[in-house]
């Protein structure tokens, strides 16, 4: 089903929206926050409460792009699951396996989440970046980095080697940074 027509359902509270979100984008969701949250239970839980929030923001919203806003909320809601949970046990994820990789871009002594930094232009900044990059380099640099895929998974995606997505991603990050001091960033 197209995804305007899925909005609509919602529009309307179509109960059956959620089922025709599941039905096209169960996997998708799933597959982010598994790689977030490492664990099928708690990532099928996290699932859920995407369909649960989706059907209490729409409406008012009426977003452009469904699937990039349910990916959106699916991550914020796995996120917000992992670190209640780190801070009971160490949990193992690809999500702190790509921020790790990212410290050489944001050193400890500056951390945005720790300085309270404006977001918004720090995301303005980001995306502005990410329209440097060529369609692959930015396609993996967004599929490590904010869908947490792993290594293996972006060498399937894209019939890439395992150094070569590897060396793109550094090479990537390297830009980031220099991107970022250029704009004024205190890296």
């Amino acid at each position: 089903m197209e995804d305007s027509r899925i909005i609509e359902l919602y529009w309307k509270r179509d109960e059956s929206a959620i089922a025709e979100t599941r039905v096209k984008y169960h996997r998708y969701l799933f597959s982010i926050a598994k790689n977030i949250l490492f664990n099928r239970e708690d990532s099928e839980e996290c699932v859920s409460d995407t369909y649960v929030k989706a059907w209490n923001s729409i409406p008012p919203e009426r977003p452009s792009h469904l699937s990039a806003w349910l990916g959106a909320l699916t991550r914020n809601g796995a996120i917000d699951m992992y670190r209640k949970y780190a801070s009971q046990k160490r949990i193992p994820s690809e999500y702190m396996t790509s921020l790790s990789e990212l410290e050489e871009v944001v050193s400890k002594k500056n951390n945005p989440v720790q300085e309270n930094v404006d977001y918004n232009r720090l995301t303005e900044a980001i995306n502005d970046f990410l329209g440097t990059l060529d369609t692959k380099a930015r396609n993996l640099f967004v599929g490590r980095y904010f869908y947490a895929d792993s290594i293996e998974k972006l060498c399937g995606y894209y019939g890439m080697g395992e150094n070569a997505v590897k060396s793109s991603l550094f090479r990537s990050r390297k830009k980031l940074k220099k991107y970022l001091i250029r704009e004024g960033w205190d890296l």
